[in-house]
């Protein structure tokens, strides 16, 4: 079995929301608390690095070339340069106790960005969604941390995670794409890991990167375990699919809250990694405004 391999000499502080670019083929991430958008061109080995005045919690690339970007107070489209173009709205949150986190595109290039309630005392986040016309929409609540956004091969299906809760959801959609009511696909036990970002094969199959569980896994449609691949690092925290083939599996971790001594027994905390998979994965789609 193949083992996971740095992708370049880089740690990051939150990385997060890897994101592929088939056409430069070029990895894009976020690292969340330094309010930065990566871009590494694999053919050259080329690292560059967009800076924005607050956390970035997650973005899709635009059909239109740039980004929209959901930060800690607003989502905005900024210009492949980072230059923020217009605001979509503001958070509907309460943006000094939950910023955005984990977000990506379904089929349609509708884009979903959720949020993080920072003093865990309820499920105080949500799920909102921006549709094509830039319409904001909030889609769930009685969220405490939203990750694992990734949609079925067939469109029926959209995939979630609540993290500090140790819960995958799955909610059903209908023929527009709109959601229904929820239901639990799968729950996490102590020792286990806690599921953060994911991303969906074209079997059907939902990757998770398990938090605190030095691992990820690939879960079946009904929720059987099928793989699990060990990271020598605590805490990944997204994967993404890539390549030319889209057998390239992108690992995202980091090295948040981690004291000095963990850093230094740990140091590839916060980097990225990768590992060539036998099943390609779903492509993201850009987002689309009309």
């Amino acid at each position: 079995m193949a083992e996971p391999q740095v992708l370049f000499d880089y740690t990051g502080h939150l990385p997060e929301c890897p994101t592929w670019n088939e056409s430069e083929n070029a990895l894009y991430w976020a690292d969340i608390l330094e309010g930065e958008i990566h871009r590494y061109h694999l053919p050259t080995a080329e690292h560059s690095v967009l800076s924005f005045h607050e956390e970035v919690g997650c973005f899709a690339l635009r059909e239109r070339g740039g980004f929209i970007v959901a930060m800690r107070n607003a989502i905005w489209l900024a210009d492949r340069h980072g230059l923020l173009q217009r605001k979509v709205c503001d958070n509907p949150s309460n943006p000094q106790l939950a910023r955005f986190n984990d977000g990506g595109t379904d089929h349609l290039g509708r884009f979903y960005a959720g949020t993080f309630w920072g003093p865990g005392d309820y499920n105080g986040a949500m799920l909102m969604r921006i549709d094509n016309d830039l319409t904001p929409k909030v889609i769930q609540c009685d969220i405490h941390g939203h990750n694992g956004l990734a949609f079925t091969p067939d469109k029926q299906w959209m995939f979630t995670s609540d993290t500090p809760n140790a819960v995958i959801y799955r909610t059903p959609l209908n023929e527009q794409g709109e959601p229904g009511a929820r239901e639990i696909f799968r729950r996490f036990e102590e020792g286990e890991g806690i599921p953060d970002g994911a991303a969906m094969d074209v079997e059907g199959c939902y990757w998770s990167a398990l938090f605190d569980g030095w691992r990820i896994a690939r879960f079946s449609p009904q929720g059987q375990q099928l793989e699990e691949h060990r990271l020598p690092v605590r805490c990944p925290t997204m994967v993404c699919f890539g390549g030319d083939d889209m057998k390239t599996l992108f690992i995202t971790t980091t090295r948040e809250n981690m004291n000095s001594d963990e850093v230094a027994s740990y140091p590839l905390s916060g980097a990225i990694f990768t590992l060539p998979v036998n099943v390609a994965g779903m492509k993201k789609s850009s987002f689309i405004e009309r």
